[in-house]
């Protein structure tokens, strides 16, 4: 008895296999090309603001990158010391706010503050949070008192 073996159905499948290697090379190599020209762009681009922001901030630049390197450090160590995430999920989020909401609409809750002293700590929070958002009013609009308006030349 003889047994023949096709050998063209395997040279056919090792072919494929080979051609698909080299389509999978060819695609990674662009993709990495795409990728390297990507980020030439955008170093470019940081090179400009960086270097307008440079020299609007002249002889303030050091101090200015120093003191942002010390709160960077300072915020981070904040972060692990309080042992602080972002929330994992969206029904963490809702599930604190609609507890939040539905507090705030209850009396005995209300009257459980006052009794405990717990008023102050809430009070505080409150005013830090209040004296957050003024701060960054203040920086949206250029200016600790009011909007800067154009005055009229003419009078």
């Amino acid at each position: 008895m003889v047994v023949r073996h096709n050998t063209s159905a395997a040279s056919k499948t090792n072919e494929a296999a080979q051609s698909t290697q080299a389509k999978a090379t060819e695609a990674l190599s662009s993709a990495q090309k795409g990728f390297e020209r990507v980020l030439g762009q955008a170093k470019n681009v940081s090179g400009k603001v960086g270097g307008t922001l440079g020299s609007f901030l002249g002889g303030y630049r050091e101090p200015v990158l120093y003191n942002l390197s010390v709160a960077r450090e300072f915020f981070k160590q904040v972060y692990i010391r309080e042992k602080l995430a972002p929330p994992t999920s969206l029904s963490t989020v809702t599930s604190t706010y609609s507890t939040l909401f539905a507090r705030a609409r209850n009396l005995s809750y209300w009257r459980e503050i006052a009794r405990t002293g717990e008023w102050a700590t809430i009070g505080v929070i409150g005013l830090e949070a209040y004296f957050i958002f003024h701060i960054g009013e203040m920086i949206g609009r250029r200016s600790i008192i009011g909007y800067k308006l154009d005055e009229p030349k003419t009078h």
